[in-house]
């Protein structure tokens, strides 16, 4: 966690506008919620670069999203995209016992197996991205109000100090 604070504390050094750095870590914490797995820091860096926000700032905004929260934050959003779908058994029956390796592997060999097996995980697949959706929206504009909120007082407290 103190990673973490050191990185948000390095984002109030930031020099630009309270605004404009809000928007970074919104931009950030909205692609690392994103249902995008595996693009979440190169896509906020090549979105900051974009549109000419601060990339550090973005990447930290990603890291709302890391190895503590992606499985809390993944399971809500299947939860809540399934509610707003109206799905009801998210997951198909599964045979843990049978469940081997080579199985696995197996569904991957040919094109048929794996239209199977996308077909049978389809209702937790567009649950997640209906509700990653959501949260990664919901979460950004929530975030880029409260980040600008505390880089203003954080600002004018530092030109009080100086003054």
């Amino acid at each position: 966690m103190a990673y973490f604070r050191d990185k948000f504390i390095s984002i109030l050094k930031v020099k630009d506008s309270p605004h404009r750095i809000a928007l970074a870590f919104a931009l950030g914490v909205f692609v690392g919620i994103s249902p995008f797995l595996g693009l979440h820091y190169i896509g906020a860096f090549f979105l900051a670069w974009l549109f000419r926000l601060n990339k550090l700032v973005a990447v930290v905004g990603v890291s709302v999203n890391n190895p503590w929260t992606i499985v809390p934050l993944s399971t809500f959003s299947v939860w809540i995209g399934a509610k707003m779908m109206g799905i009801k058994e998210v997951l198909p029956e599964i045979d843990w016992a049978g469940i081997t390796i080579t199985k696995i592997a197996g569904k991957f060999a040919d094109l048929e197996s794996l239209t199977f097996m996308t077909k049978k995980l389809w209702p937790v697949i567009s649950s997640f991205f209906v509700g990653s959706m959501l949260a990664c929206t919901v979460s950004a504009i929530a975030s880029y109000f409260i980040v600008q909120i505390l880089l203003a007082k954080y600002k004018k407290e530092e030109t009080c100090r100086i003054n």
